[in-house]
């Protein structure tokens, strides 16, 4: 059977693992280290996951701070994630073995720095399933720009961007799509405030990754 896609890639924090609350606990970790309390709201910094880290730090401080910031972000985060307290959602990795089994190629398209991502990738054992990982030290654009799926159908030679198709949680993931000229779904555990994507046009939703295949 062929596929309709010559590839899906996925975002990572908030597609395949449960990773907002890690996230936000991460965030709040930081700032009391750095600054001794947390000077923005949940809500602000929600909505800049997707984005690359020190562009979250960046846009409100100056450049030491966010530095500091980001520094402090990336110890207690890697610890965590060494420690395998990132889950995945459920039945993500059967969904992903089935997908890979099937002959779809899969790939990883994220704004995480790459260590970050292989520790997670190697502690959950799941390396193998993907061709292609795309990180934030690959382009010199980032999502919302459709730079790194650009990039990472490139690098699977991949020309035809229409036969793409991309997972994702948030807004900047279906921005990046649009830009890149992919197919995009939304995942329907996001935790991202749904309406904010009525303003780029309505995604298609799934409710399990099998529904990819």
């Amino acid at each position: 059977m062929s596929n309709k896609y010559s590839a899906i890639l996925y975002d990572l924090d908030g597609t395949l693992t449960d990773s907002v609350p890690l996230i936000m606990q991460c965030f709040h970790l930081a700032y009391n280290d750095v600054l001794g309390e947390v000077t923005r709201t949940d809500e602000d910094l929600m909505s800049y996951i997707g984005k690359p880290l020190m562009t979250i730090f960046a846009d409100k401080h100056d450049q030491e701070t966010a530095q500091k910031l980001f520094d402090s972000y990336l110890r207690f985060n890697e610890k965590m994630l060494q420690e395998d307290k990132l889950p995945l959602f459920d039945g993500i990795m059967d969904s992903l073995i089935r997908l890979h089994n099937a002959g779809v190629r899969q790939g990883i398209v994220t704004s995480k720095r790459r260590v970050s991502l292989m520790t997670t990738l190697k502690v959950k054992k799941m390396e193998y399933l993907f061709e292609q990982i795309t990180v934030c030290e690959d382009t010199d654009e980032h999502k919302p720009s459709g730079a790194p799926l650009v990039y990472s159908a490139r690098q699977m030679g991949i020309e035809d961007m229409s036969s793409i198709l991309y997972v994702g949680d948030a807004v900047v993931d279906y921005q990046s799509a649009l830009d890149a000229g992919t197919d995009f779904v939304l995942v329907d555990w996001t935790k991202m405030n749904r309406e904010e994507f009525r303003r780029f046009g309505t995604p298609k939703v799934i409710k399990s990754l099998d529904e990819l295949l």
